[in-house]
């Protein structure tokens, strides 16, 4: 998002990128993960080419759907309540790209969302804090629908009043009051619990599950699984042979088996891993066929494809977009 705004505004992507370890290559690989320390430094190269211009963080952040926030996004909409929501996105903040920390509390008939802001760099901490506080002006209408009452919402702002007014167009009926000693989101009690327009329990508990399973997968794939994960995703249509990867990787294929049975996974389980975390993604945010995913993960047959499938998940493809 932030390369994004960089082209948007004559910046271009390589300049944006230099000296983070990035190319412009992994910005469309879907299951590259991109490191804080890296998105800061993108951060600080726009900010060093254009300067610290008031509304540039918001410009970012209103880029962000809950569609950029992938299964978790789907979670967060089936919730039954925003302070399950709240309670999901706290535990799976690992999977957004959020750097305020967020917190909840209860003060009276109100309940207050604080973005904690004070673990952000200074000289990155303003563009950070307007991209999360526009991407949460983004998303919040959306989970909650457009009759909920934004006029008991008041919003209080660390930032000066010439950045809440780059602001203010994103939070339309909501009192945005700057200068204040904390970023926060209050509203009465009886609002945080009120159901939400699309709530589902089963959605949102399949979600979760899968919100979970990502997340332990993102923490222990380190080493040498995740090195075979990066060669695996250069082409899902037509991924290595397990010895063919050895040649790639310069090692003998006894060996990998060896570091890879010593990370407690194999060759089998990471090529099953990353072709059901391509099938879900592409399945659930794409337009494309079932046919069409089967392809680009390298099945020639649709209905190998479909009981792989359901070996992963339990579901059909269909069942499972559904859903």
């Amino acid at each position: 998002m932030i390369v994004e705004v960089a082209v948007a505004n004559e910046v271009s992507e390589r300049d944006c990128l230099r000296g983070t370890g990035l190319s412009p290559a992994d910005l469309i690989d879907s299951d590259r993960t991109v490191e804080a320390s890296q998105e800061l430094a993108v951060a600080r190269n726009l900010i060093g080419l254009l300067g610290p211009v008031p509304g540039l963080g918001m410009q970012t952040g209103r880029r962000y759907t809950l569609g950029s926030a992938g299964i978790l996004g789907f979670a967060l909409l089936s919730s039954p309540t925003m302070r399950d929501a709240i309670t999901v996105a706290l535990r799976y903040v690992a999977l957004t790209s959020a750097f305020v920390h967020l917190t909840v509390e209860e003060t009276g008939e109100r309940s207050v969302i604080v973005l904690d802001d004070r673990d952000i760099p200074a000289d990155v901490r303003t563009f950070l804090v307007e991209r999360d506080l526009a991407a949460v002006g983004q998303i919040v209408p959306v989970l909650v629908g457009t009759d909920f009452p934004f006029a008991e919402v008041t919003v209080e702002l660390r930032l000066d009043a010439m950045h809440c007014r780059a602001l203010s167009g994103m939070f339309l009926g909501v009192d945005v009051v700057p200068g204040q000693p904390r970023n926060a989101f209050s509203l009465p009690r009886e609002l945080f619990d009120r159901a939400l327009p699309q709530a589902d329990p089963h959605t949102a508990s399949l979600c979760e599950q899968q919100c979970h399973d990502l997340l332990d997968r993102r923490q222990r794939r380190h080493g040498t699984a995740a090195t075979v994960r990066s060669l695996l995703l250069r082409d899902p249509s037509n991924m290595p042979s397990m010895d063919t990867a050895a040649q790639q990787l310069r090692i003998d294929t006894r060996t990998l088996h060896r570091h890879l049975a010593r990370e407690r996974t194999s060759y089998r389980a990471l090529t099953n891993e990353t072709r059901e975390a391509l099938a879900t993604e592409l399945l659930a945010d794409t337009g494309l066929t079932v046919a069409e995913v089967a392809d680009r993960l390298g099945y020639s047959e649709v209905a190998a494809f479909s009981r792989a499938f359901k070996l992963w998940t339990g579901a059909s493809p269909n069942t499972f977009r559904r859903r």
